[in-house]
């Protein structure tokens, strides 16, 4: 099982971990906690879109963009929250 990933160098732990390969290219959807110490990195990072990704456990390197991402919570801002994030990640061919 996959726990952890690297998007430009910043890791995340992950809890959940999906990757698929579609039109030869690689799809990948993880899920990861975000504490609202780290929302504002986290969220700067996510605006980027483009990113080189590494996966560890699967051996994986590849370029990525961010195809769509989804929080449970909208206010990480406030002290002590953590949120569920998701991210959908399609490599790209550059």
């Amino acid at each position: 099982m996959v726990t952890e990933i690297y998007l430009n160098e910043y890791k995340m732990n992950v809890t959940n971990y999906y990757e698929e390969t579609k039109n030869h290219l690689l799809l990948v959807k993880v899920e990861f906690k975000v504490s609202s110490g780290d929302y504002h990195d986290i969220t700067t990072l996510l605006y980027k879109g483009n990113f080189d990704l590494n996966v560890p456990e699967r051996n994986i390197v590849c370029k990525v963009m961010l195809q769509e991402y989804s929080t449970s919570i909208t206010n990480l801002y406030e002290k002590d929250q953590v949120g569920d994030f998701t991210l959908t990640l399609r490599e790209t061919r550059e």
